[in-house]
């Protein structure tokens, strides 16, 4: 079987377990109870995952008030991980990731200048994972930068989703055409930084961990410093923006919201991991998750993890960033299931590290933005939680841009680069030294 013909079926199994879990649920429940509980489930839920994490909600509340079974109970917390890694899949490394759709040139664009640099990142130095701590960085350098040598810019730091690095992210957002297409309509210019986060386990979420270093900080001090000793930039946060999608737009709100002396406005591009539901975990089926485990048991080492299946892979990824511990060698880092077992310990933490479970916490620092702006394709399911952050914002007056355009997760983000991202920190970036 090949590896294609071996995802379909994969996609496929998973999708008829799905169904049958769905229907079991709807049966179990009875006929006086299928109207207001499976048909509200399926009106509310745009994908059967999200129907069967709906229905899974509705047996495991059922299963408390009535003292229920803990089988019922952890085949609900498997439901919500299982749910949340399908839509960290919606970042799976597929050739239609790369493939997005390509804005036509601008007549008159001029081209700017990129160099691939790299930087020494002491926040990552000690790492238990073994992560390169001399990343890689990609700058965009503006037509009029080594013609006018007086000239100070603002800049833009630009994170990239899970499973691909820079020089890929580049691919996706198609730069430099659409940096050069949109300085060609007029957007003021400005540096553009694309910083490399991909680690041996496809990411670093951008969190800060004793197993990965704390990517975080490399974001917000250790790039933004460097960027700032080494090129004519305005060095005032006002003059800064950070924009990230999926996994970076996950990393733009996480450090956004805790960093606001970096950075002066905010651009999400279709976030994932905004919720508990939207991190990595095992599998709901039985087997498969069966299988997951006696993968994750032959990993002794990062390198073992090379040619993992993308959802054991991801699950790692997570675990490192979310739930290390140096006293679990040889990976550091402890997973959510055990033995077939739920590790609610370990679940706690991730949820710990979802956006939508600490937001409230950061709203002063969120007040502090000039701008924030949120964007989402209208078939991607990160769409639900993203109108979530939204919605938080609104409710506590907090200004903000929110946009469901018509794509997938992946198929007009350059379009949206181009002609949305850099017209937006075009008009909310300070681009003089007197920043007001």
């Amino acid at each position: 079987m090949t590896e294609s013909s071996g995802e379909i079926h994969r996609q496929v199994e998973e999708k008829r377990f799905i169904r049958k879990t769905i229907s079991a649920l709807k049966w179990r429940r009875g006929s006086e109870q299928i109207i207001p509980a499976s048909r509200a489930c399926a009106l509310e839920s745009q994908t059967e995952q999200m129907e069967l994490l709906c229905l899974e909600r509705i047996e495991y509340s059922r299963s408390k008030n009535t003292g229920g079974n803990r089988m019922v109970k952890l085949r609900f917390f498997a439901a919500v991980i299982a749910v949340a890694f399908m839509s960290l899949g919606s970042e799976r490394p597929t050739r239609a990731q790369v493939q997005t759709e390509l804005p036509p040139l601008v007549p008159g664009a001029k081209p700017v200048t990129v160099e691939h640099i790299r930087i020494h990142a002491a926040s990552l130095e000690g790492n238990l994972e073994g992560e390169a701590v001399d990343r890689d960085v990609i700058v965009f350098l503006p037509p009029s930068y080594f013609k006018n040598k007086h000239r100070r810019y603002p800049v833009v730091y630009a994170l990239h989703g899970y499973s691909i690095g820079a020089e890929q992210w580049t691919h996706e957002i198609r730069v430099p055409q659409t940096i050069e297409g949109a300085f060609a309509k007029g957007a003021k210019e400005m540096i553009v930084v694309l910083p490399d986060s991909k680690t041996v386990y496809g990411g670093s979420m951008y969190s800060s961990s004793e197993t990965t270093g704390d990517f975080e900080r490399f974001i917000y001090h250790d790039v933004v410093t460097y960027i700032d000793a080494h090129y004519r930039t305005i060095p005032d946060r006002r003059a800064r923006g950070l924009v990230g999608h999926s996994m970076g737009g996950y990393g733009a709100l996480r450090i956004g919201m805790q960093h606001p002396e970096a950075f002066g406005s905010l651009y999400v591009m279709s976030p994932c991991c905004l919720s508990h539901m939207g991190g990595g975990g095992p599998s709901s089926n039985p087997a498969q998750q069966q299988e997951m485990e006696k993968q994750l048991e032959a990993v002794k080492t990062p390198a073992d993890a090379a040619n993992l299946p993308f959802f054991t892979k991801a699950q790692l990824a997570s675990a490192a960033a979310w739930s290390p511990d140096p006293k679990n060698p040889p990976l550091y880092l402890d997973l959510p299931f055990k033995n077939g077992q739920l590790q609610p310990d370990v679940l706690a933490k991730w949820t710990a590290n979802s956006p939508l479970a600490f937001i409230d916490q950061y709203i002063d620092n969120l007040r502090q933005y000039r701008a924030i702006a949120l964007d989402v394709g209208d078939e991607d399911g990160l769409r639900f939680d993203t109108a979530k952050v939204h919605e938080i914002l609104d409710s506590y007056g907090i200004k903000n841009s929110f946009e469901i355009y018509h794509g997938t997760h992946t198929s007009a983000v350059a379009y949206r680069f181009q002609d949305h991202v850099m017209r937006f920190f075009s008009q909310n970036l300070c681009s003089t030294k007197q920043c007001k």
